[in-house]
Formats: C-alpha cells, sequence, structure tokens
C-alpha cells in the first residue's frame, strides 16, 4: 500500500525559512538547476526529482548507500565531503575489486547492511543518496518523507523513479545516470565535473554505437541469481542498455520492470546466445555459472552449449559510472565470439 506522501518541497521549506538569508541573490541556470547565489554554503539548487521540485541548499553531511550511490559521489571528486557511506556486505569482493578503492578506504563506513533511518539519523546526516527500492523503503521506514521530518534531505537516483510514486517517471538507464551526475553536480556546485564526465561517458557510448556489426544483434540473457526463478534485468535497469550499447539485446528488454524475476521457461524460448553473469554476493560467480550449465533446461541454449558466459562486475552493473566499461567489455566479448 502506497502512504500519502508530504511534497518534499514543502517541508524544505519550512526548513530553510530559520536559515539566514543570503544579501544578495542572483537567479542562475545550472546543469537543467535552478541555482540561487549567496554564500557557497547558503546556495540552493531547485530540482526536479522523481517528477517533484526539491530545493537544495549544499550538503554539509552527505551519505550514501550501495555502490551505485557512493560511486556517483566518487566519480565527481566528492569522497572528502562525505559523512560516510552504508555498503551491505554482498559488495564486499565487488568494493575490493573498483577503481574507486582508494575513495572507499577514506570514507567511513556506516554500515554493511541495509539503510536505515537510526543509521542516518547517528551519523548527523543531512543529505542521503540512494534509490526507492534500493536504499529507500516505506517498509523498512526509511523513505524522503520520514527523513525530512527529522531534517535529512535526499535525492533518489533517477532510474529507480520508474518504481515511486502514483506518477512513475520513466527515463532510459543511461540518461538517468547522467541526469544523476549532473543533479549531484549542480547540488554540490561541482557542475563543470559533471559535465566533464557526462561529455566522456556520452562520447564513449557513441564510439561504442558505431562498432555495432551488421544484422540481427546478439540474445543476452543477464543472469544476477536465483535457481528457482532467476533474477534479472528488465527494460529499466542500467543492464538493459549496457547490452545494447554493446550491441547486443536484452532478452527481456520488452519487459517494463528495473530488476525482476522471471520464468526459466521464458529464458529457453528465448535461445540466448550469451548469458552475461553478475559477479557479487555470497555466491562465486564461477558457481553461478556452473549452475547454469548444469541446469537441465538450458542445456539446449546456445549459449550454454557454446560456454558463452560473459561476467559483468556488480559495480559495473548497477546504475553509476562505470555502465560504460561495463559496455566495453561486454562489446569487446560480443565482438570476439562474431557478433
Amino acid at each position: 500500500m502506497t502512504l500519502p506522501r508530504t511534497p518534499r518541497n514543502r517541508l524544505l521549506s519550512v526548513r530553510r525559512a530559520v536559515l539566514p538569508l543570503a544579501s544578495l541573490c542572483v537567479l542562475t541556470t545550472a546543469c537543467g538547476a535552478e541555482v540561487e547565489g549567496g554564500s557557497t554554503t547558503e546556495h540552493t539548487v531547485t530540482i526536479a526529482n522523481c517528477g517533484e521540485e526539491v530545493e537544495y541548499p549544499m550538503p554539509q553531511r552527505p551519505v550514501a548507500y550501495d555502490m551505485s550511490a557512493t560511486e556517483k559521489m566518487f566519480a565527481l571528486g566528492l569522497a572528502d565531503q562525505m559523512a560516510g557511506y552504508v555498503m551491505p556486505s554482498t559488495a564486499d569482493e565487488p568494493v575490493s575489486r573498483s577503481p574507486y578503492k582508494e575513495s572507499y578506504d577514506a570514507v567511513e563506513v556506516l554500515g554493511t547492511d541495509v539503510i536505515s533511518r537510526e543509521i542516518v539519523v547517528d551519523a548527523k546526516a543531512d543529505w542521503v543518496l540512494a534509490g526507492w527500492n534500493s536504499g529507500f523503503s516505506e517498509e523498512r521506514g526509511i523513505t524522503p518523507e520520514l527523513l525530512e521530518e527529522v531534517g535529512i534531505q535526499s535525492y533518489m537516483f533517477t532510474e529507480s523513479c520508474f518504481d515511486y510514486g502514483d506518477t512513475p517517471v520513466t527515463i532510459p538507464p543511461l540518461e538517468a545516470l547522467y541526469t544523476d551526475l549532473r543533479d549531484i553536480g549542480a547540488i554540490f556546485h561541482v557542475e563543470d565535473r559533471a559535465d566533464e564526465l557526462v561529455a566522456d561517458l556520452q562520447e564513449r557510448i557513441a564510439v561504442l554505437e558505431e562498432t555495432h556489426p551488421k544484422g540481427d544483434p546478439a540474445n543476452v540473457f543477464l543472469y544476477d541469481s536465483g535457481t528457482d526463478q532467476p533474477f534479472t534485468s528488465g527494460g529499466q535497469a542500467a543492464p538493459n542498455e549496457i547490452i545494447e550499447a554493446a550491441g547486443g539485446e536484452n532478452i527481456f528488454a520488452d519487459l517494463d520492470q528495473r530488476w525482476t524475476t522471471v520464468g526459466w521457461e521464458s529464458v529457453i524460448r528465448a535461445e540466448p546466445e550469451v548469458i552475461a553473469v553478475v559477479d557479487y554476493g555470497d555466491q562465486p560467480v564461477e558457481e553461478k555459472i556452473a549452475f547454469l550449465k548444469s541446469f537441465p533446461g538450458l542445456k539446449s541454449v546456445p549459449a550454454v552449449e557454446e560456454e558463452r558466459f560473459h561476467i559483468i562486475d556488480y559495480g559495473e552493473a548497477v546504475s553509476g559510472p562505470r555502465n560504460v566499461d561495463a559496455a566495453e567489455k561486454l562489446a569487446e566479448y560480443l565482438r570476439s565470439i562474431g557478433r
């Protein structure tokens, strides 16, 4: 059941009324956000986040959840401004392999399970970066509205807006990533860094698209986990566009979901030529591949017959700047098998 939501901008306006006003305010526009001038700490930006206009003063104690949020902050050079991050222990191995490992080591770990309101309150956070149903959760009592009641702002990943509220916002996953980077850049007044990063990612995607071979794209099945039912990516999660940018086609691209479970029968019918396996969690990726090879129904699937398995690191599979790395690696693999 969806609980009634108090408009986020109304709560924020009440709290801001106690802040000192800048002696001179100038309205400008940057990164799609309205920016109100004053001193560095008094600047505010107005961002459309999941369809709601929210006004943000610059966060002083931001907290991020999981690799998606944390690496967006790191990629923008904001590690030294963070109060900490919460990282489920299932991501321990991906974190150890991350190119941002030095930043991970430099920032305080606030928790090794799911994020909670108690964790962010204890950390004296004033801003939280997470996704809807990817950190924020009505069932667990941590939503943007509940955080606002205790004076903490939030920003939800644009990709996750697909799952949020009565009027969900649907944006292609890579465009959602670019939106997040620009918005976070505006909130922390590092717009130039964000613009440079987004331009680089877009250029690399454009280069990949120029290398697509002629003919029908290779059918690719993204396998995250699950034995009774596989957990995979629909058309609204990052792997869908990772596969597409690489020159393949997600066999569940038409599924109007982000991450979801499906039946093995639908996988078998799709006859994937390649299975991309997400590497994380308590089960080593080698065990996941061994299971797929041994599963009776998959024995006739081309990917299993030809042993065409490609590994995608968890930090590259969730919405984040390394989605483009994943696309480049998958493209290289597809070309290596003539696809």
